[in-house]
């Protein structure tokens, strides 16, 4: 069989790969702890799951959806979620389109937005679709480095000229994955003039803006004035509402930028599925107020790992937001190595930080989604193992 080139450089997605060894350890009986998916754990508001069903029950809601970039009522939903949340209008029917998920939406924006030969500014470590989309794409990808002594922030002054002449798009993800970071509004509006300057496509990507704790509130970078002329954002039901199987996101800000990708999407997918629609709905209209104790919840579990790495001598910053503790490794080793290391040891899946880039090196990314008992486990093994903890390897 002969493949097309972009096959063939497409590198397993990391995650594909960890699920292989997982298999291969619960095959020969080990309980696996999994702390490395970032995947909510809790069900959806019982609102949301009546919403789903009372849907799925109507005979007229199993054939092609009628509307393919999501229903007149689910973009109303979208904008006044905006409204409530962050006091950003958005025209429904040309502001916002509804995604088969985030992930699907970024490729399906760098295959509207970018060319061969184009440049994509990629942070690193990042989410690993903003790079392949843009590769995918044949665009050229520009890391810019997120360092600790910078807050987990881009710095613009990295970028040579010459790269910011050939930029169409520069990525942003705050809360962030994989670091727990986060940004203020002098950040966004800085992004926002960087990309009026210089005519770039600001993609920010705020799939944990809903997921924050002690008293944090996320902002969005529509909030910022004029910043629909250069910017769009990703917002999704799977972190906000625990409903990360159920594949809805959407896709808001610059007028034009939705009109190409709904394009893109009208030639790819047929739409979302209408019980889903109408649960993603109900998520976006309903009580909200079940997201303050879910949050705590997820507190409480930051505290415990935090905790339980002190335990063994790791010391990380605890994270305002997301689902994510990011974590150093002791000095001596890397990042797949220790974890590595921890998995075949205890059990505990962690991941390395390298999964997100070469500047996730010395990291491990830590999830939340775990229920409590399994996190106090995993602390326990990891307490019981520091006893007698491996040698540092021999690095090159």
């Amino acid at each position: 069989m002969h493949f097309a080139n972009r096959v063939e450089r497409l590198k397993p997605y990391p995650f594909a790969r960890q699920a292989e060894t997982l298999a291969k350890l619960k095959g020969r009986g080990m309980d696996v702890i999994r702390m490395d998916i970032g995947s909510p754990d809790q069900p959806p508001a019982a609102h949301i799951l009546a919403a789903l069903e009372k849907a799925a029950r109507d005979p007229d809601n199993h054939g092609y959806p009628a509307f393919g970039y999501g229903t007149p009522s689910l973009l109303a939903a979208v904008a006044a979620y905006y409204e409530s949340r962050f006091q950003v209008e958005l025209d429904p029917q040309r502001e916002t389109t509804a995604l088969l998920g985030s992930k699907e939406g970024i490729f399906h924006l760098t295959q509207a937005c970018l060319n061969p030969g184009d440049v994509a500014l990629v942070p690193d470590p990042a989410y690993p679709p903003y790079r392949i989309a843009a590769e995918w794409a044949g665009a050229e990808v520009f890391t810019l480095p997120l360092r600790r002594e910078n807050n987990f922030l881009p710095d613009w002054n990295l970028v040579p000229p010459e790269m910011i002449r050939r930029a169409r798009m520069l990525w942003i993800n705050y809360p962030n994955n994989p670091t727990g970071a986060v940004a203020e509004r002098k950040f966004y509006e800085a992004t926002v003039a960087f990309g009026a300057q210089h005519g770039i496509l600001v993609c920010s990507d705020a799939a944990y803006c809903d997921v924050a704790f002690d008293g944090y509130i996320p902002s969005s970078i529509l909030e910022v004035e004029g910043a629909k002329s250069t910017a769009i954002e990703f917002t999704s039901v799977s972190k906000t509402y625990n409903m990360a199987g159920w594949r809805l996101g959407f896709l808001s800000g610059n007028a034009e930028v939705v009109a190409a990708v709904r394009n893109v999407k009208s030639n790819i997918d047929s739409g979302i599925f209408a019980p889903v629609t109408a649960a993603g709905e109900a998520a976006l209209r309903g009580d909200q107020s079940w997201l303050v104790e879910r949050n705590a919840l997820y507190a409480r579990r930051r505290d415990l790992v935090l905790e339980g790495l002190a335990a063994i001598g790791i010391v990380a910053q605890p994270p305002k937001a997301s689902l994510y503790v990011w974590a150093p490794v002791p000095i001596g080793w890397t990042a797949e190595a220790y974890a590595t290391e921890i998995l075949e040891s205890t059990g505990v899946c962690f991941s390395p930080g390298t999964f997100f880039g070469e500047g996730g090196e010395g990291y491990l990314r830590i999830s939340l989604g775990a229920p409590m008992t399994r996190v106090e486990e995993a602390i326990r093994r990891l307490r019981h193992w520091q006893t007698n903890p491996p040698a540092s390897p021999q690095l090159a």
